[in-house]
């Protein structure tokens, strides 16, 4: 709708900038917002309409439409409902039984609350626009709120009426929508995580400076982008709550850097997996390819997925669910690639493992092993709750705990983090765990890999000078095994091989 008059300096939330009416129902609607608003007796609550217009390409100047404006709160359902199947318009028969005029909007008016607030704007004969008075509407009651357009005119069909303007939404605790102002102290608090996490890592890389191997420095990248992630949305938000205006850069950048995040923690874990740099040399070749292939079609698809539900949104409306499937299952199919790929590289690798005795390589891709598994286990069981959550909260009554599903997912990623760096985190064994061009040549104590050659030993063993030595029970016969055979010797007499 064009606005008629000046704005607020601060708080310009949700903008109608030509959008057009569509068919619903019996009617012709337009969204105007919906916001989880939580009410305080210390702080004002409202949603504030600036003079708005509804403009008409009338082809007839003398008839006369109305288009109303209706807020209501979602209270065990919905007060006017915009799924098909209820009229939204007042039809004959209900205009005969004298429940309403013909013509105009209908909705379930609650008694004695005054809700919903309902307003209209006429256009005059020969009029092509059509102007909202500024009104302010305080809440004082914690709900979630929506804002509908609604014009009852089948002449007016088509997409010929469209909107220009403003609306001002502000909460008790700020202009965050209510199902996003939870998240402005969980990521500062995700920012002070990361930042204690990043001050122990770097500590030990600065300690052990010497034995960092190349996957440490591939942890320390995932740590950076982690930490910016959680830095950046928590300041998008944060500029967002103070001023109404979403910062689309901040939010850009904050949804790159999150698909950029997850895209690399999965490629290092993958890596790890295959057992590069540990029981083999770095990525290279063909599957060096794949496997960065893999990675960028994971970053492309989830920074679709994050630009497209988070950048200028400004509302705590459920975006389309197709539009939001056919985002959902590239990057559900491509997560799905990489459990596969990274469970199957951890068996070969702890096969691998087990035939060469490294016992303590293999007891830290074991610790690895039970961490994914226990990972992947809590998310399934998450994916599972947020099914029944969002399919079972048709009118967003939940709202006030929908923060936790995103909040969640972040928990998850980070505690694995977490469980990683601990695991490989720098020391002075590092190296230990690196791989070795000849590292199927050296001794056990400095490789890890037990000596199965068979031995004879009827006596204890003894190491003298390196140099496996046995002696006979009766004390009699010195036996020395080298490369080249066994020799036994007798007090007094010479060597003999034997």
């Amino acid at each position: 709708m064009p606005l008629l008059a000046p704005l607020p300096p601060r708080a310009p939330v949700h903008d109608y900038a030509g959008e057009r009416f569509t068919a619903d129902s019996n009617a012709f609607v337009l969204h105007g917002g919906s916001e989880g608003v939580y009410a305080s007796a210390k702080a004002a609550a409202f949603i504030r309409r600036t003079p708005e217009s509804a403009a008409a390409a009338e082809e007839d100047g003398n008839r006369t439409a109305t288009v109303t404006a209706v807020i209501f709160e979602a209270v065990g359902g919905a007060d006017v409902s915009v799924s098909g199947g209820r009229a939204l318009c007042c039809t004959p028969d209900m205009a005969r039984l004298g429940a309403c005029t013909e013509g105009t909007a209908t909705y379930r008016a609650r008694n004695g609350t005054g809700w919903p607030r309902v307003f209209a704007a006429s256009f005059l004969p020969g009029s092509l626009e059509a102007s909202f008075p500024d009104e302010t509407v305080a809440m004082a009651r914690t709900g979630m709120y929506t804002l509908l357009f609604v014009h009852c005119d089948a002449s007016l069909a088509c997409g010929q009426v469209a909107a220009r303007g403003k609306t001002i939404w502000k909460n008790s605790r700020g202009y965050l929508p209510g199902r996003m102002a939870p998240l402005l102290p969980f990521y500062g608090a995700t920012s002070l995580a990361f930042a204690a996490l990043a001050a122990y890592w770097f500590a030990q890389c600065a300690q052990f400076w010497r034995e960092v191997v190349p996957l440490q420095s591939c942890a320390t990248l995932v740590i950076a982008l982690g930490m910016l992630e959680a830095a950046t949305w928590y300041f998008d938000l944060a500029e967002f709550n103070e001023s109404g205006v979403r910062p689309r850069g901040a939010t850009f950048w904050a949804a790159t850097s999150g698909a950029l995040r997850g895209a690399a923690a999965r490629v290092l874990v993958l890596a790890v997996a295959m057992g590069h740099d540990v029981v083999r040399p770095a990525l290279a070749g063909l599957k060096s390819a794949r496997v960065a292939g893999l990675g960028a079609a994971f970053f492309a698809a989830a920074e679709a997925l994050e630009v497209s539900e988070n950048v200028g949104t400004v509302s705590d409306r459920s975006p389309s669910p197709t539009r939001r499937l056919f985002l959902v299952l590239p990057v559900a199919a491509l997560n799905a690639v990489f459990v596969y790929w990274i469970f199957s590289s951890l068996s070969k690798t702890l096969n691998k493992l087990k035939a060469k005795r490294m016992t303590s390589k293999l007891e830290m891709y074991r610790r690895l092993t039970n961490a994914l598994i226990i990972a992947v286990a809590v998310s399934l069981g998450w994916i599972t709750f947020e099914i029944h959550f969002k399919s079972t909260d048709e009118y967003n009554e939940r709202w006030r705990a929908a923060w936790v599903i995103p909040a969640v997912w972040q928990l998850i990623s980070f505690s694995l983090l977490c469980a990683v760096c601990l695991m490989w985190a720098p020391s002075q064994s590092s190296t230990r765990y690196a791989y070795l061009e000849d590292e199927e040549e050296g001794e056990d104590e400095d490789r890890d890999v037990e000596d199965t050659r068979p031995l004879i030993r009827p006596g204890p063993l003894s190491y003298v000078d390196n140099w496996p030595i046995s002696v006979s029970k009766d004390a009699t016969t010195i036996i020395l095994r080298i490369d080249s055979g066994v020799y036994a010797k007798a007090a007094g007499d010479g060597g003999k091989r034997v």
